[in-house]
């Protein structure tokens, strides 16, 4: 897969997590940090790159872990802002992003997304994956986000035995149950390591209808900094962290070639699953 275009930066601001989810697909918990807290001069570094070389990029977007485990947080998101960028940031919505409060209140509203990660539209689904109680929490941070005149998105997954629209009907009752809109919805597949993945050749393009240049590879990659390394390193995807074959180099430029999608999450969750982390 060729880098089409560079349109969106994600970095990785550290592995660490205030929860241990059952199924996360990059192992975050209070205690990974194999992918050691980025820095603000290391974003800023890579924002300098994109202005230098005069690079495509419109998005900026922060994951984790949980991205307000690190302090430098809502200085990075500033710094985003400040550069012209839109900026998405994934969260769980719960103490991490609540100690901050009055940073992040003080933002600009305008091109600032934040995701929740709301697993399910039931508590029980939910805190299934996140933990006890972890639902009324995230969904208390989502409403104090929107309350606070943020722009506010919701990431949930497609269960098994659920068609994409009933899980909308679900979200949309639990929202109308509290008189108060919808946010727009994104839902992802199941990331099950242990489940077989059928295999993808260059031909499912035709089967399945998809256009190559739909892949997040071909328009995006990701800043990460592993633990104990000297420099941060860019990745080929959100979901790859640590397969050494899709680490491409330090920097934008060294990281603009092709990629092959010879993952299984290249198969699951982008080529059948049709999904995107981007906004």
């Amino acid at each position: 897969m060729a880098l089409r275009r560079l349109e969106t930066l994600w970095f990785n601001t550290g592995t660490l997590c205030n929860l241990a989810c059952a199924t996360c697909y990059i192992e975050s918990s209070p205690t990974n940090d194999a992918l050691a807290y980025l820095t603000l001069a290391d974003v800023e570094a890579y924002l300098d790159e994109i202005a230098r070389d005069r690079l495509p990029v419109r998005e900026i977007g922060f994951t984790g872990g949980e991205p307000f485990m690190n302090r430098a947080m809502p200085a990075m998101i500033a710094l985003a802002q400040a550069r012209g960028f839109e900026v998405l940031v994934l969260t769980n919505a719960m103490r991490p992003l609540r100690r901050f409060e009055a940073a992040i209140a003080a933002l600009a509203r305008d091109r600032l997304t934040f995701r929740v990660s709301l697993d399910h539209y039931t508590a029980e689904v939910h805190d299934a994956e996140r933990g006890a109680g972890s639902f009324a929490i995230a969904l208390d941070g989502l409403n104090w986000l929107m309350a606070k005149g943020f722009s506010a998105a919701i990431a949930g997954r497609h269960l098994p035995h659920e068609s994409d629209a009933m899980a909308r009907a679900g979200y949309a009752a639990l929202f109308a149950n509290q008189a108060l809109p919808c946010p727009p919805l994104v839902l992802f597949p199941e990331m099950d390591a242990a489940a077989d993945v059928p295999e993808i050749t260059t031909a499912c393009w035709g089967i399945l209808d998809v256009a190559p240049d739909a892949m997040m590879c071909a328009s995006s990659r990701m800043v990460v900094r592993r633990r104990g390394a000297a420099a941060p390193a860019v990745l080929a995807c959100t979901l790859l962290a640590y397969d050494p074959q899709f680490e491409l180099g330090a920097t934008l430029a060294a990281a603009a070639g092709a990629v092959a999608l010879n993952h299984p999450h290249c198969a699951r969750f982008c080529v059948l699953g049709g999904a995107s982390c981007s906004g």
